[in-house]
């Protein structure tokens, strides 16, 4: 059996498998992470001109359009609904103030409630 033994071994060496030497290729990916300038933001919820259908509205974002396009993402993905981001507002489906809010502290930003 030694034979066998130094077959599976022989295999496994032959993995590519993460080890020390790779975290300089790991870094880079890390800092994909989006990285929203912190600011304070103004969380309210509307039902105007949207047939009687609940919104939460984030407005006073500032920044490129792609940073507010992922800053609407992560909230979307987070409170699992719909949603938009265009002229400098986020708008997303429901009344998720309370959620909302809580994520946005938690990222950093401030956030004022109407």
């Amino acid at each position: 059996m030694p034979k066998q033994e130094e077959d599976w071994k022989s295999k496994l060496s032959s993995l590519n498998l993460p080890d020390d030497s790779n975290q300089d290729e790991i870094e880079p990916l890390l800092e994909d992470k989006p990285s929203f300038i912190k600011q304070s933001l103004v969380v309210f919820k509307d039902s105007k001109r949207r047939k009687g259908k609940t919104v939460t509205i984030i407005e006073g974002f500032e920044g490129p359009d792609e940073a507010l396009e992922q800053l609407g993402k992560m909230l979307k993905t987070k409170c699992g609904v719909g949603g938009t981001a265009k002229d400098g507002e986020i708008i997303i489906q429901g009344d998720l103030k309370v959620k909302i809010k809580e994520f946005l502290e938690k990222e950093g930003h401030k956030v004022k409630v109407k």
